[in-house]
């Protein structure tokens, strides 16, 4: 069988994503084009970018860089979990930014199941003005066993429902480590992570009817890369009950051996390609 060009994958990933039996699954990459709207500086989105975005543009000690989750929980412990918050506010809910061409692109396609690791709102605002659900991931909550808030919009504003209450035909956005709408919820420290991890494996971040809907599916990983512990474990859990051969594929323009060696063990075929080719071959010129 001669092997697919990026063209003819695209178009069958164009299918999938439109009638939702591949899901698309949003990595920092994606809002790699985005700037301030106020003074031009880009978006903070990689690990690498939140630390220094958080630390005022200063490098951390070399133990604290090595991944966000453990940079936020060393700010957390000096000045208190809403430290962290305020800057997570401040960074994706305050602050204007240019839209992400790969999220114009998506908006152009609706897709009916989409999971979008970043913090920021571009998502929702790709489906402004068309009802749907909204999953933000929380964590350490007392009082309830959901590691999730659940909302549904009418098109034009949210508010808070229970499972029960959801209106599964709806598009689903799910954002595992929150955003700061409709009401600030995150994943950040490596605290927040562990409970929130935990409860990932044990079922509780997770919307019954969202398992329901995901068995067979398949994956489009687009800005995602697969260094991290904790991004492969939410990444992991959040696919299980995926289609085999192949569970999906991963836009990686130089994948190294632990991302090869982990796309081989989930079933994800690396497509070496980064987000913004897709795009060049999405829309030409």
């Amino acid at each position: 069988m001669p092997t697919m060009t990026l063209t003819d994958l695209l178009e069958a990933w164009q299918a999938g994503l439109a009638d939702g039996s591949i899901v698309p699954y949003l990595g920092p990459g994606v809002v790699a084009d985005v700037t301030s709207l106020a003074d031009g500086r880009r978006m903070p989105a990689t690990s690498e970018q939140l630390i220094l975005a958080m630390n005022g543009g200063r490098p951390m000690v070399p133990k604290l860089m090595y991944e966000f989750p453990r940079a936020a929980m060393n700010v957390e412990l000096k000045r208190g979990r809403s430290a962290v918050t305020r800057f997570l506010d401040s960074t994706y809910g305050a602050t204007r930014w240019t839209r992400a061409a790969l999220h114009d692109w998506l908006a152009t396609v609706r897709p009916p199941y989409v999971i979008d690791i970043n913090r920021d709102t571009q998502l929702l605002e790709s489906y402004a003005g068309t009802p749907h659900l909204l999953i933000l991931g929380c964590a350490r909550l007392g009082g309830t066993d959901y590691r999730f808030r659940l909302y549904v919009s009418d098109g034009s504003s949210y508010r808070a429902i229970v499972p029960g209450e959801a209106d599964t035909a709806l598009p689903v956005l799910f954002k595992p480590m929150g955003a700061p709408l409709p009401q600030p919820s995150y994943i950040a420290s490596d605290a927040d992570y562990v409970d929130y991890i935990t409860e990932l494996m044990g079922g509780f971040a997770v919307p019954s009817f969202v398992k329901a809907h995901r068995r067979g599916r398949r994956y489009l990983l687009l800005g995602m890369r697969l260094n991290r512990d904790t991004e492969r474990m939410v990444l992991a859990d959040l696919i299980h009950d995926a289609a085999v051969e192949p569970a999906g594929w991963a836009l990686i323009a130089e994948p190294n051996d632990k991302e090869r060696r982990f796309c081989k063990r989930i079933g994800i075929e690396i497509v070496e390609a980064d987000a913004l080719a897709l795009l060049a071959e999405a829309v030409p010129g």
